[in-house]
């Protein structure tokens, strides 16, 4: 089933390491630290206070290119999800900060992926709806997540790395989201992603929010930091809504 997803995966671009790339914000989100495939991984948890809140999984680009739980886009979207009323959980991957291990070629990560949606589901076992957004290397794992939990309700993939991995194993894939991605990103060309779009929304009963930042490359500035977040707002609010129609009209 999974095709070549098991294979050592090549290293996928990433936000180089430029400090500006980390927000500057403080951080006043409690630390949890977590049991994952190759030790403990660290993290930070927004737990809601409402009772069978949804939950959403934020994932960090690259660890060998300088990506961390506190990346901007990443940490922008913890605060947008929590403003949402989601628990929302961000950690670092494996060997970044204090999570024990190393980097394992995206493999080992994907099991730290499912280690975190683990500890979501033990501290949320009443959850409406599981959500993943991952950034860059993130998205990547993010989607790989989808194919191995069904239970996944939406996905925002931002900067997915489409000319660099083969997404073929999104067949089919398990729930519609959104992608999104920069018009002149330098890394990823634009194209590619639309491809993968394109073969996605042909399948049945799956569709794809794509949506393109003008001007914006693989790093996202605080602006566009900033964008990314409004829309991932106005995608997920779209589909909650949707959800709540459907439940009212049975």
């Amino acid at each position: 089933m999974w095709g070549r997803s098991w294979q050592r995966l090549p290293r996928c671009p990433g936000p180089p390491r430029r400090p500006q790339n980390e927000t500057d914000a403080k951080d006043t989100m409690p630390e949890v630290m977590f049991a994952g495939p190759d030790g403990r991984l660290e993290g930070r948890y927004h737990h809601a206070k409402r009772p069978n809140a949804p939950v959403a999984l934020l994932l960090h680009p690259h660890p060998l290119h300088g990506g961390t739980m506190n990346n901007r886009v990443v940490h922008g979207l913890y605060g947008r999800f929590e403003a949402m009323g989601f628990s929302v959980l961000r950690f670092n991957f494996r060997g970044v900060g204090k999570s024990q291990g190393r980097y394992d070629g995206g493999i080992g990560e994907i099991g730290d992926a499912a280690a975190a949606l683990d500890f979501l589901q033990m501290v949320n076992p009443n959850a409406s709806m599981l959500w993943v957004a991952g950034y860059s290397f993130g998205a990547y794992v993010g989607m790989q997540l989808l194919m191995r939990r069904p239970e996944m309700g939406g996905f925002v993939s931002i900067a997915a790395p489409a000319s660099h991995y083969d997404f073929g194993f999104l067949a089919p894939c398990p729930c519609s989201g959104m992608i999104v991605h920069g018009e002149a990103d330098e890394l990823v060309p634009v194209g590619s992603v639309a491809k993968l779009v394109d073969k996605l929304n042909t399948q049945k009963g799956v569709t794809i929010d794509y949506r393109t930042i003008p001007d914006a490359g693989h790093v996202f500035n605080a602006d566009q930091a900033a964008m990314l977040a409004d829309m991932t707002e106005d995608h997920v609010h779209s589909v909650l809504n949707r959800s709540r129609m459907a439940l009212a009209a049975d």
